[in-house]
């Protein structure tokens, strides 16, 4: 099997509320959308998300109610405190502020405004 892309799905009450959190505040494009649908791509690669409004027909009937509740969306950065500082500054809550793990993480999270938790990383040399 030869993967060319990576791409995660989410289903979320609002999707125009999620995917606009990763556009400002992620550098996150949009790719393409339709009504209860919007795919994002990130111009340095990395993982595109696909937001799916909670209860949109094409899901399977099993999965259409379900959301994005307890699935964490990690990035890994270069830089973990300026990128606290800068998601500070523009007014995004943190909602574990930064720490290290003692086997070698430095993390911290916020949440979209549909609770999607997304945290960012960066590993630290021991």
């Amino acid at each position: 099997m030869q993967i060319t892309k990576t791409t995660v799905a989410l289903t979320v009450e609002d999707v125009t509320a999620s995917a606009a959190f990763l556009k400002r505040h992620f550098g996150y494009r949009e790719e393409m959308s339709a009504d209860g649908f919007v795919s994002l791509g990130h111009p340095g690669g990395g993982v595109n998300v696909v937001y799916l409004r909670r209860g949109l027909e094409v899901l399977p009937e099993e999965q259409r109610h379900r959301t994005a509740d307890g699935v964490l969306l990690a990035f890994v950065v270069a830089d973990i405190a300026a990128e606290e500082r800068r998601l500070r500054g523009e007014g995004v809550a943190v909602t574990l502020p930064l720490r290290e793990e003692p086997w070698g993480e430095k993390l911290f999270q916020v949440a979209d405004p549909n609770g999607v938790v997304i945290e960012l990383v960066e590993w630290v040399e021991q």
